[in-house]
């Protein structure tokens, strides 16, 4: 499986180098475990190497991730894969998502929903024309329970939200 997904393609021999900053960012990460704990350091390793390539990961960075910090190819796709967090396709230049779990919902979220999708005339999992705007698709649960609704906008939460704020909020990205 290992080979399958992320091995023996062209994308191979089109290994990406991380960067001399994000080799060094990834080193400190690795100095807060054991040596031999280098999977500790996965989650920050993807961040930083998505952050750094407009937003999204590529085969050849997940390979590169894997090959620094010796896992196997098929153990950085699977984190990879896994969590929201990381995108495996271009996205547009600000990521947008809103929470629909429980508690957000029973505050009003699919309202907050309906609205962006009718402001930005995208549906959810969709970007923008301009690529300015990708409404991400919707989130299970992004832990603030008692501020909902709320959305997440490049990794900064937005709560105790209303049309009038998510306009706000929306209109003030670049």
């Amino acid at each position: 499986m290992d080979a399958g997904i992320l091995g023996n393609t062209k994308v191979d021999q089109q290994v990406k180098e991380l960067s001399a900053h994000v080799r060094e960012e990834i080193d400190n990460l690795l100095s807060h475990f054991p040596v031999d704990q280098k999977k500790s350091a996965l989650l920050g390793a993807l961040n930083l190497v998505q952050h750094e390539n407009k937003g999204f990961l590529t085969k050849a960075l997940m390979i590169a991730v894997a090959d620094y910090l010796e896992l196997a190819k098929i153990e950085v796709y699977e984190v990879a894969s896994f969590y929201s967090m990381y995108e495996l396709e271009p996205v547009a230049r600000n990521n947008v998502a809103i929470c629909t779990n429980i508690s957000c919902m029973l505050m009003g979220s699919q309202t907050i929903v309906d609205h962006v999708e009718k402001k930005l005339n995208i549906k959810i999992g969709e970007s923008t024309d301009d690529d300015r705007i990708y409404l991400k698709q919707e989130e299970e649960c992004l832990a603030a329970c008692a501020g909902g609704p709320m959305m997440q906008v490049n990794h900064i939460y937005y709560e105790n939200l209303t049309p009038e704020k998510v306009d706000e909020i929306l209109d003030s990205l670049e």
